[in-house]
């Protein structure tokens, strides 16, 4: 799998991920205490670190258009 494949599956998940955190069900569950509130806090740093990952494959990716860009 090339940087940018990758690249693109984790913004995927991310953009799914976000999507559930933002669902009027899944914010009642938390309210309505019908989860543990814990995980609000968890799903917030599964997008925090899925981020963090993206940034990452970014900068390779990042440098490799740009060397063949100059090539």
């Amino acid at each position: 799998m090339e940087p940018i494949e990758i690249l693109n599956q984790f913004n995927s998940c991310y953009l799914e991920i976000q999507t559930i955190a933002q669902n009027e069900n899944w914010l009642l569950l938390i309210t309505g205490k019908r989860i543990d509130p814990e995980a609000a806090t968890h799903l917030a740093d599964v997008l925090h670190y899925l981020g963090e990952a993206m940034g990452c494959v970014e900068e390779i990716v990042e440098v490799k258009f740009n060397q063949e860009t100059e090539s």
